[in-house]
């Protein structure tokens, strides 16, 4: 019969083949990270994999995923208080979570977001979208640092704006696929109608000067914010620095093409040698 500590090692080998098995914008428990933590980085991708999989996946019915989502909740409290399921992501996080101290409230906040994602597509303006991104985002880079023991108020507070830039870049990254498959839009409402871009837009897939606008106004303001958070990756030390300076890096790469962009923009920008030389240099030279 297996032992524990087995049980454990195995749990966390399927949530890193998991992690390494779903294509992601940003490094998920990279060779940067140290060995230690890569298990539980995994198991904290592999619990949002499958949140998100619930909400996005699939043809269920709404109360169907709603339901699927409060049995994913419960199934982390079990694994909080000792007491998993017979599960490789939730025995990970019955050993991750008191191991590393990690607030059960985060993995809660986004399955809230989760559960957002199933009942509203449409955002009345930015603040909502702030919020959503509140529990979508920034939970998992909080988690991080609970990992590696450097939660203060002004990390946590860079780590935010990081994690909301990434997301918000994601959401403009897939304009038309959120919005063809299940039926979202991200761009606040209200400043859709000031530039005089309709849902049409997006359905038809119209890149006009209406909508270059739009996305110039996003793309500005999400450098902004991911600007503010990028003194974490110089104030945390070691490979996890480097990883973030890469990630932000990267971000920042990301929106630069964005905003380059001539002709559709819907088009996913791809980054090329002279952008991966640019985030490596960044990161390891940070200015």
């Amino acid at each position: 019969m297996p032992t524990p500590d087995t049980i454990t090692s195995r749990a966390y080998d399927e949530c890193l083949r998991i992690a390494r098995s779903h294509y992601e914008n940003f490094p998920v428990a990279s060779w940067l990270m140290p060995r230690r933590l890569r298990g539980p980085v995994a198991a904290i991708y592999a619990f949002a994999r499958r949140g998100d999989d619930i909400a996005d996946e699939g043809d269920a019915a709404p109360e169907r995923r709603l339901e699927a989502l409060d049995a994913l909740g419960a199934g982390v409290d079990r694994a909080a208080a000792g007491m998993p399921d017979d599960d490789p992501v939730m025995l990970a996080l019955a050993d991750a979570i008191p191991r590393h101290r990690l607030p059960v409230s985060l993995f809660h906040d986004l399955l809230d977001a989760f559960r957002q994602d199933v009942t509203q597509k449409r955002y009345a303006h930015f603040a909502e979208v702030v919020q959503y991104c509140r529990r979508s985002a920034n939970p998992v880079g909080r988690l991080l640092l609970h990992l590696t023991g450097n939660v203060d108020e002004r990390n946590l507070g860079c780590s935010d704006a990081i994690c909301t830039a990434l997301q918000l870049i994601n959401f403009y990254q897939d304009l038309a696929q959120d919005y063809e498959e299940n039926g979202r839009i991200y761009l606040p409402q209200d400043e859709m109608e000031r530039f005089g871009v309709t849902e049409e837009h997006i359905a038809q897939r119209i890149s006009d000067f209406r909508l270059r606008g739009l996305m110039q106004h996003q793309y500005q303001r999400t450098d902004r914010l991911l600007r503010s958070g990028a003194p974490l990756g110089r104030a945390l030390k070691g490979r996890f620095g480097l990883e973030i300076r890469l990630i932000v890096m990267g971000g920042a790469r990301v929106l630069w093409r964005l905003r380059r962009q001539d002709g559709d923009l819907f088009s996913r920008p791809r980054l090329r040698l002279p952008d991966w030389l640019a985030i490596v240099g960044g990161a390891l030279f940070p200015r």
